[in-house]
């Protein structure tokens, strides 16, 4: 599914137009990002939650040169999904 068709059904469901639903879900996602790059957390009740996540520095190797490269330690995205979402995948998908 593609922002475009979430846009759409979300003006569909809920009857506003699709330029709003666009503003929204815009504004959602940039709110998202920037709380995750202030080293935030966004907590979704019965959906799930969005975090930063630490990686630890490790050694990786470049097949091109055979060589050792040390892979710096980082934060990337994350989302942890809520315990009802998990179990409602799990019973729809089969």
């Amino acid at each position: 599914m593609t922002k475009a068709e979430i846009v759409s059904k979300i003006s569909d469901q809920t009857g506003v137009e699709k330029v709003t639903a666009l503003a929204v879900v815009e504004s959602f996602m940039a709110e998202v990002r920037t709380s995750i790059a202030n080293n935030e957390s966004i907590f979704l009740r019965g959906f799930g939650t969005f975090k930063p996540k630490k990686r630890a520095e490790k050694t990786g190797r470049n097949i091109s040169k055979n060589t050792a490269i040390i892979i710096p330690a980082h934060h990337i995205p994350a989302f942890k999904p809520a315990k009802l979402f998990v179990k409602q995948v799990k019973e729809s998908v089969k």
